[in-house]
């Protein structure tokens, strides 16, 4: 028994005694090491406040400016570490952190392939030109003003002040009309007369209401008008101009104003806007029944 404890004794001091010299022998690679992780350690919150303010000129959004410069402090540490591991002579040990930092992060990845798919999304459309915060656009559906784009969602507000949320992938898969992106928006207006009207007169006082209702037309020959269809009550026809507008709400209340004037300068001048008419035809003639008739009058 005793002679069991004295080798354990011995075989621990050994191992003590070894650890220790190593230690002793690998003092100045230790030192620089740490000098190493000390100098990365400063670079990196430098470099990161570089990017921060780098990115923050073309971004935006504050969470991205963060992330990104978290990213690159992350970087640069990790930078830092293996060159420390590699003047402690870790070689092994480095190659055995770069290999399980391979298969997590492939296990993090497989596990998180939609959020990170969403997050990647939201820093490329955060340094796209063609589409930033308060412009006008329509995707996916839906239709408003760009108020925020995060690290997960895109978010619109509706002309009704409704928020939509959709994911950074939808948006980047899937067109993306952008209203904002042109200072000019062609308004659409279709109505209909009645057949009796003078159509040339028609034709002449639509351009000019809506020349002298818009500053933006200049002559009524910048109003586009043409005549559609023999319809079922009407002659219809289409009218198009030209307004200065960067969103779609602007469009529509220049769109309300149009139908406005037309509807108060065709009543001045006595233009008719008909009703839709249907007429009902029936082909078979209904009996009735006289002698019934008179006995339902005689109880009553």
């Amino acid at each position: 028994m005793k002679n069991e404890f004295n080798k354990a004794y011995e075989l621990i001091s050994g191992k003590l005694t070894g650890w220790l010299e190593t230690i002793i022998s690998n003092l100045p690679n230790l030192f620089i090491a740490i000098i190493v992780m000390v100098v990365f350690y400063y670079i990196s919150k430098y470099v990161s406040r570089l990017v921060g303010k780098l990115v923050s000129k073309k971004v935006d959004q504050d969470s991205l400016v963060s992330i990104i410069s978290k990213i690159t402090a992350v970087t640069i540490i990790a930078l830092g570490l293996f060159l420390a591991l590699g003047v402690l002579n870790l070689s092994k040990t480095l190659e055995t952190l770069i290999g399980a930092a391979g298969v997590s992060g492939l296990v993090i990845g497989l596990a998180l392939q939609g959020t990170l798919s969403n997050t990647f999304a939201g820093i490329v459309l955060s340094f796209r030109k063609n589409v930033e915060l308060g412009q006008w656009v329509e995707t996916n559906g839906f239709s408003g003003e760009v108020v925020e784009i995060s690290l997960k969602n895109f978010v619109l507000k509706e002309a009704d002040n409704n928020l939509v949320l959709i994911p950074n992938k939808s948006i980047l898969e899937n067109p993306l009309k952008n209203y904002s992106l042109t200072t000019k928006m062609r308004v659409f207006i279709e109505c209909g007369v009645g057949y009796e009207s003078d159509l040339e007169e028609v034709k002449r006082l639509t351009k000019e209401t809506i020349s002298n209702t818009f500053d933006q037309v200049k002559t009524p020959e910048d109003v586009e008008f043409y005549y559609t269809e023999f319809g079922g009550s009407s002659i219809n026809y289409l009218c198009r101009f030209w307004i200065e507008s960067e969103s779609m709400l602007e469009k529509l209340k220049a769109k309300t104003n149009a139908i406005i004037e037309i509807k108060k300068a065709y009543d001045k001048a006595g233009i008719n806007i008909p009703f839709p008419i249907r007429t009902l035809q029936f082909d078979n003639k209904l009996s009735i029944d006289k002698q019934v008739l008179n006995e339902e009058f005689s109880n009553n």
